[in-house]
């Protein structure tokens, strides 16, 4: 029997309250707010929205905890725009779904900052799930002005997410969040040094990995590679090409567990819990493999959504998960 587990990729939508706040806040401190370098009533506002996130999954029954990455103003890119050694440039697209984000440049080593792991211990409530970007995601959407080279500066920021890992506080999950994977698939040159570092960010931690992918299906010589990376679990996007995951994993196998993009991450429509389940019935019965655990998440992130929308999906994927087990 499977053991569903029901969870999120994080990177959630600001409550509307803090919005207002923080909004009208930023605009009267002096400083570098890109650094991290927050004043108190800043640093209360964040932890204020950071409760409210945590007390709506908890209050959703959803099975792991995520922080919500709520001060992630870039996005996948956030842990290096807070870096001492990186420059954060000027607004570019945000892969094709029209977002944006700031340019980080890398201008000097990447050490590890301690920023991320700050963020996971403010919050009281387990069992907790880290999130951090993938490095060949990372290494993506930032410009390298340092290293000089692509598998070095690959190599760079698997090192530079592993450092960070060591200062996380205990953990069940760490999802690593690979879209670029989909989005701006390795070449032939790449794919396995892509796969060997997500192999040793996975190593800096005794949790469960899951990488997860999404805005589609890997490629397959892309997912061949992915698969030599010791993780725990792949994770895959059955709401924008369901067909052709599920391809992937008979034609070349896949983990022990999976992670199951079953809720639309950008779209306002709620799923009930009964599409959820049957979504994640149809991957249980269709795939030729049996899964330990398989957990029940968005496609993508949520901060698209509406902070309604949002805590509605939360409570759909809870209730969607406790269907499941009640008639496994």
């Amino acid at each position: 029997m499977t053991d569903l587990i029901a969870t999120t990729p994080g990177l959630y939508p600001l409550p509307d309250w803090a919005k207002d706040e923080l909004s009208e806040l930023k605009g009267h401190q002096k400083g570098d707010l890109i650094s991290g370098d927050e004043g108190p009533e800043i640093v209360d506002a964040y932890q204020r929205a950071r409760n409210d996130v945590v007390d709506a999954q908890t209050d959703a029954g959803l099975d792991r905890v995520v922080e919500g990455q709520l001060r992630w103003d870039d996005m996948l890119a956030h842990p290096l725009t807070v870096h001492d050694n990186v420059e954060t440039g000027g607004i570019v697209r945000y892969y094709d779904n029209n977002n944006f984000y700031r340019d980080p440049q890398v201008q000097g080593e990447l050490t590890a900052s301690g920023d991320v792991a700050a963020e996971l211990e403010s919050v009281d409530a387990g069992p907790q799930q880290a999130v951090l970007p993938g490095p060949y995601s990372l290494s993506d959407l930032a410009t390298d002005e340092h290293y000089g080279d692509e598998a070095a500066f690959l190599d760079a920021i698997a090192d530079y997410l592993a450092g960070e890992i060591d200062a996380f506080p205990s953990h069940e999950t760490l999802f690593l969040l690979e879209p670029s994977l989909v989005e701006n698939a390795p070449d032939d040159d790449t794919q396995e040094l892509a796969s060997e570092a997500i192999d040793r960010v996975a190593d800096a931690t005794d949790a469960d990995v899951v990488v997860h992918t999404y805005w589609g299906a890997i490629p397959e010589k892309t997912y061949a590679y992915l698969m030599d990376a010791d993780v725990d679990a792949i994770g895959f996007d059955f709401v924008t090409d369901a067909d052709e995951s599920l391809y992937n994993i008979n034609e070349y196998g896949t983990k022990n567990q999976i992670a199951m993009g079953v809720v639309d991450g950008q779209n306002t429509l709620v799923e009930s819990p009964e599409t959820i389940r049957d979504r994640a019935d149809w991957v249980l019965k269709n795939a030729h493999e049996d899964f330990d655990q398989a957990y029940l998440t968005a496609n993508t992130e949520l901060f698209y959504l509406p902070v309604n929308k949002f805590e509605d999906k939360l409570q759909a994927l809870g209730d969607a998960a406790t269907l499941a087990e009640v008639d496994a």
